[in-house]
């Protein structure tokens, strides 16, 4: 089976792994699907000739070993969790890449010096448990032991409960040493159209946008739809919509790329005869310069605040907050050198998206790819990306990772 092939049926094998068949890939963090997928990637990792674990996050880990002691390893790897009916390679790709650069490393009985070490990360969606990036954050210390034990998903289910469901340890080690990798490398689908309309296969990532998350409570007063009059209504719902609506305008009015989306909106007690009397809702805030992240911030706390004086309880809690990330150069630099090394076109690019890469980069040297996506679409079936072009991904990490890890 050529190396396309293998990818093509890792996607469609991982693929089955969804709550939703038929309606997309649906893969929350800790659930059945999870756990079927994580035994699939941890057969795949003991085939290829690694050492296997889980932390107490449930990242999954598979190690080759250099041959000098305590070496910091060369990481390789993605998330392997989705979007409620998201698309089958926003995440799982990488993680496809990952493992199949390990899998040359073994058909060609190589030996770094330096460990190669392929991690699938949970959570980076935050479809589950809010905020995102949850496995690579407690990873780097920036997630706590007592905030990640606080988390608890729409069933009030925490993540403790959650993990021992499908027979994970949380007493496990959670953080992990920055002494202890030497780089990390990511590739993703692009998750827009630059790259497709350009006809170009790869692009070598210089910087990722800065996200900001809230959920944003309002407390009105619930009554009955039928015997309260109109002048006498506290009604959340109507004022988290009218919230909601002017969220659009702080971006456009900031501009250079700002953008803000409501995703996710939930009305209490949700009856068609009743008043609601609170809704929560999130807020998604991204900008490639810290500045416009700050001021659309602090506008966006504003207005809310705003409400507070006509009879509601508004507040807004952050779940999220990850300034712009600049990659490294030098590891930039080696993966243009090596695709030009491959003869496999490329361009810089930018992204418009977070990623667990961004998060390692407050504690070790990252580098990341981007491979086309059809049409632009992500986070939806119709979500895809052409197993030529995660090939050429394979390659270029192939050969980044035997400079990386000095094989013997």
């Amino acid at each position: 089976m050529s190396l396309v092939e293998r990818i093509e049926k890792q996607i469609n094998d991982l693929s089955r792994f969804t709550a939703t068949p038929g309606k997309g890939t649906t893969r929350l963090t800790y659930s059945k699907e999870d756990l079927l997928t994580r035994n699939y990637i941890k057969d795949k990792m003991m085939e290829y000739g690694l050492t296997v674990r889980e932390d107490g996050l449930g990242n999954i880990f598979g190690k080759l070993a250099g041959t000098v002691k305590d070496a910091p390893s060369v990481l390789i790897g993605s998330h392997f969790d989705s979007v409620p009916n998201g698309g089958a390679y926003d995440g799982p790709a990488g993680v496809i890449v990952a493992l199949e650069v390990a899998a040359l490393f073994a058909e060609n009985r190589l030996r770094p010096i330096y460990p190669l070490e392929i991690v699938a990360l949970i959570e980076e969606e935050g479809s589950r448990f809010g905020g995102g990036l949850m496995g690579s954050r407690g990873m780097a210390g920036s997630l706590s032991e007592e905030d990640f034990k606080s988390l608890k998903d729409e069933d009030g289910i925490t993540t403790i409960e959650a993990m021992s469901k499908i027979g994970l340890d949380s007493s496990l080690p959670k953080k992990r040493a920055a002494r202890t990798i030497k780089t990390f490398l990511e590739l993703h689908i692009e998750q827009g159209p630059i790259l497709e309309e350009k006809n170009i296969p790869i692009g070598v990532v210089e910087a990722i946008v800065g996200i900001t998350q809230l959920e944003v409570t309002v407390e009105g007063k619930a009554g009955h739809a039928g015997t309260t009059p109109m002048d006498r209504r506290t009604d959340a719902l109507v004022t988290a919509a009218n919230i909601i609506s002017r969220l659009p305008d702080l971006a456009i009015e900031e501009g250079e790329g700002t953008v803000i989306t409501t995703g996710r909106l939930h009305v209490f007690p949700n009856g068609a005869n009743v008043i609601p009397d609170k809704v929560v809702f999130s807020v998604d805030i991204r900008s490639a310069k810290e500045e416009h992240s700050t001021r659309v911030i602090k506008k966006v706390h504003e207005l809310i605040d705003s409400y507070q004086d006509q009879g509601f309880q508004t507040k807004a809690e952050q779940l999220l907050y990850m300034p712009p990330k600049i990659l490294n150069e030098e590891i930039g630099a080696l993966l243009k050198e090596k695709c030009a090394d491959l003869g496999i076109p490329y361009c810089p690019i930018n992204s418009g998206a977070g990623h667990d890469a961004m998060v390692f980069s407050d504690v070790t040297d990252v580098g990341m790819l981007f491979v086309p996506s059809k049409a632009g679409l992500s986070h939806c079936p119709e979500e895809y990306s052409d197993a030529r072009h995660l090939a050429n991904g394979v390659q270029i990490f192939y050969e980044v990772a035997k400079r990386l890890t000095e094989v013997e």
